[in-house]
């Protein structure tokens, strides 16, 4: 089981604290109250997604001996206009530098997108992800 506890600091602050020790302040736009201190929790979904699969990739792209110089993603979400104005789209762009061959980075994001990312696999929204390595994108949507 997994526990975290997350704490009312007045006004829309709250700050999460993990098992593993971690502070994550979150708040609200100053337009609903908010003091924008802090993540909001919708864009706390997006980075844990990211992070999530990140760090599945990495460890599929390590594990075939690959060296990845660097890597970074850029994540979008498209929210339902009612609510509870859930994400209904996310797309994931992952821009890899290093030695890699195409169709293996092509694997290790299948594998996290289809088995791997527990993240990924407990959204209700259909997400979606392209790559480029070395500044050259893809030729696929994955």
């Amino acid at each position: 089981m997994m526990k975290t506890t997350v704490t009312w600091n007045g006004n829309m602050s709250f700050s999460g604290q993990s098992a593993s020790g971690v502070t994550i302040p979150m708040d609200a736009a100053k337009d609903v109250g908010g003091n924008d201190s802090g993540a909001r929790p919708m864009e706390l979904l997006l980075h844990a997604l990211a992070g999530c699969t990140g760090i599945d990739i990495i460890l599929i792209l390590q594990k075939m001996r690959l060296d990845v110089r660097s890597f970074s993603m850029e994540v979008e979400g498209t929210r339902a206009d009612d609510h509870p104005k859930r994400f209904t789209d996310i797309h994931i762009h992952y821009a890899l530098e290093g030695d890699l061959p195409e169709e293996k980075v092509i694997r290790a994001i299948r594998l996290s997108k289809e088995k791997y990312c527990s993240v990924s696999h407990s959204l209700n929204a259909a997400v979606t992800a392209s790559y480029s390595i070395n500044g050259i994108r893809g030729k696929e949507t994955i």
